[in-house]
């Protein structure tokens, strides 16, 4: 199967470097999160490796070849860079059958693209009267016109209902088992968390992580804990002769740092004090990502210091 490899890859715009010398592979059979603040160099980087740009120095490689050298490049690598794209007096069934005509695809998979992305019911529509999602759904349906090795979708889930995020990230997970190499870049980290195995994280056109994301959220990540309990003083004062120093929250939950859930619940039952709640306290990826970047966004807010003042 198919990777993608790129070796100190560079890209100036004058005097600005939208990409400072990155290395990294994105290799089969795992979806990887490509993840970066705005001005990052994401979409640089995916454009540099698609051809449509050219690097200042380096190489960007698809099977240890240039995406201009491809034979049959759809065939090879599907993209979803820009849903709105298409041709709005199209229909969808047109537009895929041209791209088919164009690139020695059969006619046969059109059809079975619109049926994968749910779009057979509107194929014959004008592509200007679809909604986002439904150009969403169209842009997805040609990066797999060609059944490729190598899939790259730019915000896949913008514009998706809630069955349609689901259906995108069962989708993407479901190349990914088949052993296809997909890279998706995204600002959700949340919905990123939800199909990710691998984490590539870029800011100020540099490599920041290029880690699985189990191992790059532990990497980010203090151990602690919290639990409510109805004899929650002799709780605190059972962990705070053990060491630790429990801190009480809203709504009767306290946090400790320091401590997992199964420490805490080892003192509880010596000290025989009953828990209505106890869990180890996870980082999100949302966390150790901001954790990360904070200082590496070109658009970072400050804090306001004028929060509760009146007016």
């Amino acid at each position: 199967m198919t990777s993608i490899d790129v070796h100190e890859l560079t890209k100036d715009y004058g005097p600005t470097r939208a990409v400072d010398r990155l290395t990294f592979s994105v290799g089969p059979g795992r979806v990887t999160g490509f993840l970066g603040p705005n001005g990052a160099g994401k979409s640089t980087t995916m454009r540099l490796v698609l051809g449509l740009d050219r690097p200042t120095a380096g190489t960007a490689t698809l099977d240890g070849r240039p995406y201009a050298a491809l034979r049959n490049p759809l065939s090879r690598v599907g993209v979803l860079l820009d849903a709105q794209a298409a041709h709005g007096s199209r229909t969808a069934r047109n537009h895929l059958l041209a791209l088919a005509t164009s690139n020695g695809i059969a006619d046969s998979r059109v059809e079975k693209v619109l049926e994968e992305t749910g779009l057979a019911a509107v194929a014959k529509r004008r592509i200007k009267t679809f909604s986002l999602g439904m150009r969403q759904r169209l842009g997805i349906a040609a990066a797999l016109l060609g059944d490729p090795e190598v899939v790259m979708l730019d915000e896949p889930s913008n514009g998706l209902d809630p069955e349609g995020i689901i259906w995108i990230r069962d989708l993407m997970r479901s190349m990914a088992r088949e052993g296809r190499t997909v890279l998706v870049s995204s600002h959700l980290m949340n919905e990123t968390s939800s199909f990710a195995d691998h984490l590539i994280i870029l800011g100020r056109g540099r490599l920041l992580a290029d880690l699985p994301m189990r191992e790059f959220i532990d990497s980010r990540s203090r151990r602690g804990a919290r639990f409510r309990t109805t004899g929650e003083h002799r709780l605190r004062d059972a962990l705070i002769r053990r060491g630790y120093t429990p801190v009480r929250g809203d709504g009767g939950c306290w946090t400790v740092d320091g401590a997992g859930a199964e420490e805490i619940g080892l003192v509880a039952a010596a000290e025989a004090v009953p828990l209505l709640e106890l869990a180890d306290e996870r980082t999100t990826l949302e966390e150790a990502y901001l954790d990360l970047t904070t200082h590496e966004s070109e658009c970072s807010v400050a804090a306001s210091t004028t929060a509760g003042r009146k007016a």
